[in-house]
């Protein structure tokens, strides 16, 4: 029987058929008005840059940003996906260079999520860069996760 907490993985790769410069198919998430507030309401983060544009613009924003901690849950999705399960992912980090500026229109904005192996490590894991975009601007930078993989 399965149930919500016992979900079977995805099989992922394995550790012994990854070579450095393997690239992870790429993502693209849309990140629209109606989502901060959903993930306001999840994590907590009712700060009103995330919904308020006039208290946006007052503190230098250019409109209403997205949660920095959305945009890394958006983003180590393209690890977890390819990796065919969420606990693999045994360390993850990332600085945030700009912010996600999302428009209030029903289009919103899309993040675009690519990556690669850097490198092949022991034990066995992987260690997986990202590149993490809005059109053209990088919105975060040294985006990297830490994988353990089925040997």
């Amino acid at each position: 029987m399965t149930s919500a907490t016992t979900r079977p993985a995805r099989p992922g790769p394995r550790h012994a058929e990854v070579t450095a410069g393997l690239a992870l198919p790429a993502r693209t998430f849309t990140v629209t008005r109606a989502d901060l507030v959903r993930y306001a309401a999840a994590s907590g983060d009712f700060n009103p840059i995330h919904w308020n544009e006039r208290i946006a613009r007052a503190v230098g924003l250019p409109d209403v940003i997205g949660h920095g901690m959305l945009t890394m849950g958006l983003a180590i999705r393209a690890v977890t996906d390819w990796a065919g399960d969420p606990g693999a992912v045994v360390e993850y980090g990332t600085r945030f260079l700009r912010p996600v500026v999302v428009p209030d229109d029903d289009l919103g904005v899309e993040a675009t999520v690519s990556g690669r192996v850097a490198a092949v490590l022991p034990e066995p894991r992987v260690r997986v860069d990202l590149d993490v975009r809005v059109g053209a601007d990088k919105v975060l930078g040294r985006t990297r996760a830490v994988v353990a993989l089925e040997g």
